[in-house]
């Protein structure tokens, strides 16, 4: 349990972020209609399922429409 506690100094800061960038991924997706790739359906499933950093960035990088 002490070796936990070492830890959570560099652990919470990353599960933070990691929260707020899938908060803001969904958030894009559920306000806009057009993709590059793929469908709505399709970007919220890799985006929870890849929750960790990938499937936000996935989406970003491969999804989201250039406006």
């Amino acid at each position: 349990m002490d070796k936990i506690g070492e830890y959570l100094p560099f652990i919470i800061p990353l599960a933070v972020v990691e929260i707020i960038l899938l908060v803001v991924t969904l958030h894009h997706i559920f306000t806009h209609e057009n993709y590059k790739r793929g469908s709505r359906l399709l970007w919220v499933l890799v985006t929870i399922i890849g929750m960790e950093f990938i499937g936000p960035i996935l989406y970003f990088v491969l999804g989201k429409e250039d406006e």
